[in-house]
């Protein structure tokens, strides 16, 4: 048997001929870097680097993204070994028809890992063409660490994003003499509001740890922190049986292939001067650059990931796998819709909002898709307080009553924290995403037995503690009540139990 050969540079012209594959011309291959983005995954590959590529093709950019890895993932092995191409599968349901679009990516150049080659990153800061730098490290990427430090080229990259940033930032104004001309564009994609505003006070923070150079302060006032929002559904690697379809449908090997579904928005705030910098704005319908996004992040965090994070822990518990999965679920669709229609939408002053959320609900359902619940309880807790704690306090402020739903999405969430099923996982051999901030609640499991008082008392502590929400959810009369009913049904006769005690219609 002829071994397939694996995705490469070298194999796209013999790709040209097919129909059913859209691949980059020879000159796309060649186009300089222009753009660094820290973070090498799914939703950075499924969006910004297809949507930069999409600007490629229509000569609206003419540039490639080196990408910075810093979690170990070896992803930045990977996408090297194909020469910075990998194939995106945009699958859904376009116009209520299944649609299914192959293309090869080619916006990206290559990676580095901040780990091994700081000083590689480094000198990706003395590229006189760099116009953008990109960033996904999720909701808890964009904190301070004051004992960070900025490291010579050749010492290891400093620990957090920010101060890798800080730190590359510095190394440019330096080698461009503070060049206000050289200051690049920064776009956060980090599902937090104000990312961009926030990732700036920071780096000017760390400067001032760092006693940089008063030319260095003005130097940055010269780059651009965008406030963004994005949204779209990218899942990343196939399942099983989808990997098994493109292998038949695919000449070559690709470990780096993505899914994602059809919708996309990244939505930039900024006046008509940054769009005129931003070359690529105009390659698609999904890329919006607007005075203020507040209405587009309010619609998609409460809504839609929103969504996602009051029903996941519920979801796992009653045995569900995807999204999907549990969208079709008697009683966890049901829960969902509960959730979403009655508690979520009236909280959310923002136009469309019934519309978006009757669409947020066949985006889950989306057949092409197996969206893994487990992968959305990566940092579960920050998520939580970020998506879903404002639509409890907005509801208990229009009602003055605690929404059930969602009470019960928060009991699910503690009962999840316990660690049971992540420990099963681990003894399965598969991964459990990361939770820093759930540590906190899984040890005061520990002091919980079966008797009602305690189970209380532990519902009581970890709804105050607002290092964990922003808020003392115990504050809110009745919640306190209310969630530990429901973790005491949950913890007794399981999730779907506990959801048909909500005395929803269509759980039947």
């Amino acid at each position: 048997m002829t071994p397939r050969p694996t995705l490469s540079p070298e194999l796209v012209p013999t790709l040209a001929t097919r129909s059913d594959l859209t691949v980059p011309t020879v000159s796309q291959l060649a186009l300089p870097e222009r753009a660094v983005q820290f973070g090498t995954g799914a939703l950075l590959r499924g969006l910004v680097d297809a949507l930069l590529d999409d600007a490629n093709r229509q000569n609206l950019f003419g540039g490639r993204v080196v990408m910075i890895g810093s979690t170990g993932s070896g992803r930045d092995r990977a996408i090297n070994d194909q020469g910075g191409l990998f194939t995106l599968v945009v699958q859904g349901l376009v116009e209520g028809e299944a649609r299914r679009d192959l293309r090869v990516v080619s916006s990206v150049s290559r990676a580095l890992s901040a780990a091994t080659q700081w000083a590689d990153v480094l000198r990706c800061a003395e590229n006189p063409d760099l116009e953008l730098i990109f960033s996904n490290t999720t909701e808890v990427g964009i904190v301070l660490d004051e004992t960070d430090v900025a490291t010579p080229p050749g010492s290891a990259a400093p620990r957090s994003f920010p101060a890798k940033l800080a730190a590359f930032l510095l190394h440019r104004a330096r080698w461009c003499r503070f060049d206000a001309a050289r200051a690049p564009v920064v776009i956060p994609t980090e599902l937090i509001e104000g990312n961009g505003d926030k990732l700036r006070e920071i780096v000017v923070r760390l400067a001032g740890h760092w006693s940089a150079e008063p030319d260095f302060l003005r130097w940055l006032d010269a780059v651009r922190f965008c406030n963004t929002l994005v949204d779209r559904i990218v899942p990343g690697a196939p399942n099983e049986e989808t990997a098994g379809e493109l292998r038949d449908v695919l000449p070559y090997d690709d470990g780096m292939i993505t899914i994602a579904e059809p919708y996309r928005l990244l939505a930039i705030e900024g006046d008509a001067a940054l769009r005129t910098r931003l070359r690529f704005a105009g390659a698609d319908e999904g890329i919006i650059v607007a005075g203020s996004i507040t209405p587009y992040r309010l619609r998609k965090v409460r809504l839609l990931n929103g969504a996602h994070t009051s029903f996941v822990s519920l979801a796992i518990l009653a045995g569900c796998q995807t999204v999907r999965e549990a969208v079709e679920h008697p009683a966890v669709g049901a829960f969902l819709r509960s959730a979403l229609f009655d508690e979520i939408v009236p909280s959310v002053d923002v136009p469309g909002a019934g519309t978006f959320a009757r669409d947020v609900l066949a985006r889950f359902a989306n057949p092409y898709l197996q969206h893994q619940l487990w992968d959305i309880t990566l940092q579960g807790t920050t998520k939580f307080r970020v998506r879903v704690v404002p639509s409890i306090l907005d509801h208990v402020r229009a009602t003055g009553s605690v929404p059930r739903a969602l009470a019960l999405g928060f009991a699910g969430f503690l009962a999840f924290q316990q660690g049971t099923l992540q420990a099963a996982r681990r003894r399965e051999g598969l991964t459990v995403p990361a939770d820093a901030a759930g540590d906190a609640i899984q040890a005061r499991w520990r002091d919980v037995g079966g008797a009602t008082e305690a189970m209380a008392s532990f519902v009581r502590v970890v709804s105050a503690d607002t290092e964990l929400w922003g808020t003392d959810l115990a504050a809110i009369p009745g919640f306190v009540d209310i969630v530990s009913e429901h973790l005491a049904t949950l913890r007794e006769h399981g999730a779907v139990a506990a959801i048909e005690s909500l005395g929803l219609s269509s759980v039947q």
